[in-house]
């Protein structure tokens, strides 16, 4: 069943559970406080959301934020973001909601997992200022330090349904291949086979990749591996309508190359980041590694795994396209190869400023 059914179904009542709030009994909500009630908040393509209300242990209202997904899937989801979030929070906790809790509901029926936070009131459709956010964002990835000093992640996050690809890896090509190849392969099996599209994937794997990312780390350079958020377009932050600062939520992260978090706002998905300001300004807080003249190639590069996991997650978009023509762009230029079409920039959204309204397609269980 969707994420649409379900709700359908349910005929507007939250599915809640005695796993989040039974006082007596594991209880996620801070010590002393009582459930009073949820209702649906927000919406969302993969879960069903909500605010829950409680009193604290001086009858004071609380809320908080509850999200719920079922299956396997459900649970990779959200206990990938719960552990993202704990990070993110750790490291800057006025950055992201603080989160709560990661469980599965006790009641029977459908395997059913959730993900409580702290709720933050938020302006969620005004852009945030381009210094002080991007100063934000660069101060998260400088502060993070990887546990094992590699790249990837302790658990599977997702970006939308799809699960990243995240085995702990010292080199950063080599993660970033397992991760492209990861929503490749998704993609083929959502959307079908497309021979060009297929070699164009193995040339951009086996050769380009080594060409833009291997001289990272090459001749005595060190490439830090940062949190990043993993999904990271104005979807998923906000401002604080009590502090003014943005934030982030709804996070799949893993540990990366910082510059991988700018590769979502080349998307057609990502609108308010695709203005030049904010990779202006990202640049000025953390600079662009060397070598530094290959950076926009870098984030072109990056962007492939957004373009394709969204292609993968919306069979039938026009980001499949996307995707394959800026691998063109990149075989053509590091590693040319017969059988693929060559670049064309009319279709570029990059230089056309094309771009798409994100739809909340159903989320299959």
């Amino acid at each position: 069943m969707t994420i649409k059914q379900i709700l359908g179904q349910l005929g507007g009542v939250f599915p809640m559970d005695e796993a989040v709030v039974d006082a007596n009994c594991c209880t996620v909500l801070p010590h002393g406080s009582t459930f009073v009630s949820v209702e649906h908040f927000g919406t969302s393509a993969w879960t069903i959301t909500g605010k829950v209300t409680a009193l604290d242990a001086d009858k004071s209202e609380e809320y908080y934020f509850v999200k719920i997904a079922y299956g396997e899937t459900g649970r990779i989801m959200l206990g990938g973001e719960y552990e993202s979030s704990k990070i993110i929070y750790s490291t800057m906790p006025d950055f992201i909601p603080k989160p709560m809790g990661f469980g599965r509901y006790r009641a029977r029926g459908p395997e059913t997992y959730f993900y409580l936070s702290e709720f933050v009131d938020m302006d969620v459709t005004t852009p945030p200022d381009p210094a002080e956010f991007t100063s934000r964002l660069a101060q998260l990835h400088k502060l993070s330090t990887s546990p094992t000093s590699k790249f990837g992640f302790a658990v599977q996050t997702c970006d939308g349904d799809r699960a990243h690809v995240v085995d702990w890896q010292e080199s950063w090509a080599v993660f970033y291949r397992n991760l492209f190849l990861g929503v490749c392969e998704l993609d083929l099996k959502r959307n079908g086979p497309w021979p060009e599209f297929e070699l164009a994937v193995e040339q951009v794997a086996w050769k380009v990749i080594p060409r833009l990312l291997e001289p990272l780390q090459a001749n005595g350079r060190k490439l830090k591996p940062c949190i990043i958020h993993g999904d990271l377009w104005e979807g998923n932050m906000g401002i604080n309508m009590e502090t003014g600062d943005s934030l982030l939520f709804d996070a799949g992260s893993y540990f990366a190359h910082n510059e991988m978090e700018l590769g979502h706002w080349r998307c057609e998905f990502s609108s308010v980041f695709r203005s030049e300001a904010y990779t202006r300004h990202y640049i000025r807080n953390y600079p662009a590694a060397e070598p530094a003249e290959e950076f926009d190639d870098r984030v072109r590069l990056y962007s492939l795994k957004g373009a394709i996991n969204y292609s993968a997650g919306h069979p039938g978009s026009d980001l499949r396209k996307t995707a394959y023509n800026n691998m063109c762009f990149l075989c053509e230029k590091y590693a040319p190869i017969d059988g693929i079409d060559k670049y064309d920039p009319l279709i570029d959204p990059s230089l056309t400023g094309a771009c798409i309204v994100p739809h909340l397609a159903d989320g299959l269980i």
